[in-house]
């Protein structure tokens, strides 16, 4: 299938290099609202470059790929699938569950497909640690410790206001890829709490051509929540943007025979280690993916899944159901109170055996 981008920055470049390791969909041309970001990703990847309305109006395009700041995504997407496309956007799928409601009741009714990035839990050290969970490795998973922190995107967007405006900051930007781990490897969220603050109302650029300018924050930019599965499994996460000069990226699983230590779910690869009682942690060797170990394999998946007849991975309920479950802990943070969710969403299956493979 031809695929169409929409959305000219600095994620576009990542999909656009790494588009030729996969053999389903070819990029062919890109739009965006500012023409000459979309003229250098052109001439840096032999993309026809073409305006929003043509690019949506092109019937050679069969796929838009929705880069476009976290704020335009619903828009983009409804009339991508107004326009007779597919859809796979970045995170997060709407910018709240009334939305991404709206947006697959559009999806089904018109039989196209809606695709929602992370989509790393679909790389190898993700898979391998599906496998483990699902044979008993760990025995019955009972908790998850997660934590993310950073000290935000000022320091290395130039256009930073949108990660820190309702629809972002560290639960909605960075959130996902937590979230969504966690769903794909051990189930939907039943109900939340959660905890928020802001540190300062106002940040500064420090990278670009802006560099200097100061903005406002207008949504937490530190969080801190407690979950609960379907089947019982609770999960502790804390999000922030308030961690100085610092990149922390803690995911542990919990279960009643051992713990589950899993690399950085907003990287492809990474060590993926196994604690039995008291003792060291032991590194699980696995067979990594190769090319098609980047961000561009939730889109295969959805472009082969069509021609299958088959639900995709990365789907966009599964974006759905974590844009609930990051709104959710806002709420119960703002109300005070434990939320449950709206949505529910099953497991994505994992992919077959034979392309996932724990070395001996």
């Amino acid at each position: 299938m031809n695929v169409g981008i929409v959305g000219c920055g600095v994620i576009s470049r990542n999909y656009a290099e790494h588009a030729g390791a996969f053999d389903s969909f070819e990029l062919v041309a890109c739009a965006d609202v500012v023409r000459e970001s979309a003229v250098a990703l052109g001439e840096a990847h032999a993309l026809a470059v073409l305006s929003i309305d043509e690019l949506l109006a092109d019937p050679a395009i069969h796929v838009v790929l929705n880069l476009t700041p976290s704020g335009a995504h619903g828009a983009v997407t409804r009339a991508a699938l107004e326009a007779g496309k597919h859809v796979y956007t970045e995170k997060p799928v709407a910018r709240d569950v009334a939305e991404g409601l709206e947006l697959l009741a559009l999806a089904d009714a018109a039989g196209l497909r809606i695709g929602c990035a992370p989509d790393i839990f679909l790389g190898s050290a993700y898979q391998a640690a599906r496998a483990l969970i699902d044979e008993g490795a760990i025995g019955e998973p009972l908790g998850v410790s997660a934590a993310m922190l950073v000290g935000g995107p000022n320091a290395w967007h130039p256009n930073p206001e949108q990660f820190f405006s309702d629809g972002a900051g560290p639960l909605l930007d960075m959130g996902p890829y937590y979230l969504t781990a966690t769903v794909a490897l051990l189930g939907p969220v039943r109900r939340v709490a959660g905890f928020t603050s802001v540190r300062a109302p106002e940040r500064e650029i420090m990278a670009g051509p802006r560099a200097g300018e100061r903005f406002a924050v207008t949504t937490p930019t530190h969080a801190s929540a407690a979950m609960e599965l379907d089947g019982g499994v609770t999960v502790s996460y804390v999000a922030s943007f308030e961690a100085t000069a610092r990149y922390i990226c803690d995911f542990e699983i919990h279960g009643t025979e051992r713990s589950l230590l899993l690399p950085d779910p907003n990287a492809f690869g990474g060590e993926l280690k196994i604690r039995h009682s008291r003792g060291e942690w032991e590194e699980i060797p696995y067979v990594a993916g190769g090319a098609t170990e980047t961000r561009g394999i939730g889109l295969q998946d959805m472009v082969d899944a069509i021609a299958e007849g088959r639900e995709h991975r990365a789907s966009g309920r599964l974006g759905l159901h974590v844009i609930d479950a990051a709104r959710s802990i806002l709420r119960a943070a703002d109300e005070g109170r434990t939320v449950a969710l709206e949505t529910t969403v099953a497991k994505p299956e994992p992919l077959p055996a034979r392309l996932v493979e724990i070395q001996p």
